[in-house]
């Protein structure tokens, strides 16, 4: 067995919940994250087959069915199980950014601000008395920080690989596909960059064209086109997380609201769809009622080596799901149809105002 301790950072607060839903350091959702990073570290040498890769992650990770049970063979331990040091009454009360959204108007008809936080955060946030608060009675602050010691059989060449792709990547609990659960990895064996180079070896061995990506309708590598790797992150710098989020939240305002409806409430599938779904208004006619699609483009906050914050945006591209667009028979769109509006929304981030840049 390798043996290995790192400790573990967060760079934003992050939503993790255990039995009375409120924020307490856990193994599992740390062990979910790493299952996460090595499907996308392995897919490539198991040919993204993905029976040969669920097999391997069962022997790996541990699995339980009718089928059989093993036991995982990865061993996490933190140094504390204590409850998140972000309580409610210090996040309610604090003065939040407000953004404008085109599409969120008061009844005169005027376009309003909305909270940066609550925002990317809604669920785990909630608006309450005049300003955004935590829903549960606690979050795992910004900047707190655990040993994590791991284990696992030193054949297992790629779980290393993992760990980095972690660190760069990784976020965990509630809305992390919006930056909340930010951390950093240090230890031996990991970078700590905070963000990748784009001629990093490790990188470009999980890449592949959107074009390739969008032949299989599961997340298994980063996206890649004619003007480098799909990962952008901020032109600046900010001098906090709160700050960093705020830039996320108007990228994804700007992104998403560049692909217009044309129907109503209820109507066809349009490209917007396509970025995350439901829509708030906008349903699939259709869809059935719990039909989910999750955030394709994902966010990072990362902490420099100034002490200062980096927004990151990467894209992790799939196919629509089978089940979703086979309930739209003809109008089921292609891969082509699919790669359009990607790229529309690619050359959205890679526009100056976005205030992003290609790593």
């Amino acid at each position: 067995m390798r043996k290995l301790e790192l400790t573990v950072r967060f760079n934003t607060p992050a939503f993790l919940g255990n039995a009375e839903q409120s924020g307490q350091w856990r193994t599992p959702p740390f062990k979910a994250l790493l299952r996460q990073w090595w499907r996308i570290t392995a897919a490539k040498e198991f040919e993204y087959n993905t029976e040969k890769l669920r097999e391997a992650e069962a022997r790996l990770f541990g699995t339980a069915g009718d089928s059989g049970s093993r036991q995982s063979a990865i061993r996490l331990r933190l140094d504390r199980w204590d409850e998140g040091k972000l309580k409610r009454t210090q996040w309610l009360g604090v003065q939040e950014v407000r953004v404008s959204h085109p599409e969120v108007t008061n009844r005169q008809g005027q376009v309003m601000r909305i909270g940066a936080e609550l925002y990317l955060g809604y669920g785990p946030l909630v608006y309450q008395q005049g300003s955004t608060s935590l829903k549960a009675n606690a979050a795992i602050q910004a900047d707190e920080s655990a040993k994590l010691n791991l284990a696992w059989p030193k054949c297992e060449s790629a779980l290393s690989d993992t760990l980095q792709l972690v660190h760069w990547f990784g976020n965990i609990g509630g809305r992390s596909r919006n930056g909340w659960g930010s951390l950093a990895l240090f230890g031996q064996g990991v970078e700590s960059e905070a963000v990748p180079k784009a001629s990093d070896p490790l990188i470009n061995g999980i890449s592949l064209s959107l074009d390739q990506c969008l032949r299989r309708d599961w997340p298994h590598a980063l996206g890649k086109d004619e003007r480098g790797l799909m990962v952008w992150k901020s032109q600046q710098e900010f001098a906090t997380w709160r700050d960093a989020m705020t830039g996320l939240a108007r990228a994804k305002i700007g992104f998403r609201t560049s692909l217009k409806f044309t129907a109503g409430r209820n109507g066809p599938f349009e490209s917007r769809h396509l970025l995350a779904y439901p829509v708030t208004n906008h349903n699939v006619e259709t869809f059935p009622r719990e039909a989910r699609l999750g955030n394709q483009l994902r966010f990072k906050v990362a902490k420099s080596s100034s002490g200062k914050f980096l927004a990151t945006i990467y894209h992790l591209p799939c196919a629509l799901p089978h089940e979703l667009a086979q309930t739209l028979g003809s109008n089921k769109p292609s891969v082509e149809k699919q790669a359009a509006i990607w790229s529309r929304v690619h050359a959205w981030l890679d526009a100056s105002a976005s205030g992003f840049q290609r790593i």
